[in-house]
């Protein structure tokens, strides 16, 4: 029987490997398929005694050109290359990244900026252990189909004056879960998808990214009935 079917409500740190206390750092590993800002903005909390006790113990990209590579060796950060391409299926290229994480004996995963949906045996192995970041207020423009730029047309084609990021726990649905932190900006009559994203990163993604990866870290996140306690 999976855990989340006998206990409604769950610290999520004590299902990291090792548990997390003051003397034991929280392992964790970063998936990402391009420039890697958002992991940026981690390396730069990392930096600053910011991330509730956690270090990013690895890096994943799934395109060997990305830029979070070369984020991550300036930093001093292990990486690995795991290409869609080389994969004929979603699962065996799940599997692949499911060892490298293993490799890293990563307590938690951040998604940032990772463009690729993974099987659902990646969710179940890393259960409440996954943040995601989107650039959207979820339940607003989330789902299959909205990422990357597509977020942001969407948002000016409907009109809406406010929109923003959420980091959430990802589970078996895509920008499901439950959610963390939002943000919110308002969106400006002379706004471009470019000029939004790039607010939105900005004002939103990196500042709560790190914020939810340091309060996973120390502890302080609790799922009460799929919802998230922060504490």
């Amino acid at each position: 029987m999976p855990w989340g079917k006998w206990q409604k409500e769950i610290t999520v740190s004590k299902f990291c490997r090792g548990g997390v206390s003051p003397f034991v750092s929280t392992r964790v590993a970063v998936l990402a398929s391009g420039g890697g800002t958002n992991l940026q903005a981690l390396i730069d909390a990392q930096h600053r005694g910011a991330l509730g006790g956690g270090i990013i113990a690895g890096v994943i990209a799934s395109n060997p050109e990305a830029y979070a590579l070369t984020r991550a060796a300036h930093a001093g950060i292990p990486a690995a290359v795991v290409s869609r391409k080389d994969y004929d299926s979603r699962e065996r290229f799940t599997e692949a990244i499911i060892q490298e994480l293993h490799g890293f004996r990563a307590d938690l995963v951040v998604l940032a900026g990772f463009n690729f949906i993974l099987s659902p045996v990646f969710a179940e192995t890393y259960r409440h252990r996954v943040l995601n970041v989107h650039p959207a207020l979820i339940p607003a423009f989330c789902g299959k189909g909205f990422y990357g730029m597509k977020v942001h047309e969407a948002v000016l084609a409907s009109g809406v004056k406010l929109t923003g990021a959420t980091v959430h726990i990802a589970d078996e649905v895509c920008d499901g879960g439950p959610i963390i932190l939002q943000k919110a900006i308002p969106v400006l009559p002379d706004d471009t998808p470019e000029t939004l994203q790039r607010r939105v990163m900005e004002q939103c993604e990196w500042d709560l990214l790190p914020k939810a990866t340091a309060l996973f870290c120390a502890g302080k996140i609790r799922i009460v009935e799929n919802r998230t306690v922060i504490t």
